[in-house]
């Protein structure tokens, strides 16, 4: 099975060290980042897709993606 995820977070060093985290649980960087101005609270804010295969698990709507 291909689990997806969408990253958030400020373009801080917070949001680094989330996809990294990931990153080093195997997941892996899908497409571009993305990074836009959040007007509400006047920063910056970055986004990244990242996917992982698992074998042996299927797919349920209740899955907690970040615990894979």
């Amino acid at each position: 099975m291909r689990l997806y995820r969408f990253l958030t977070g400020p373009d801080d060093a917070s949001f680094c060290h989330k996809l990294t985290a990931a990153l080093n649980k195997g997941w892996h960087l899908y497409g571009s980042p993305t990074y836009s101005y959040d007007g509400k609270e006047q920063a910056m804010r970055c986004g990244q897709a990242i996917v992982k295969d698992v074998d042996g698990v299927e797919y349920s709507p209740d899955m907690k993606l970040g615990d894979y």
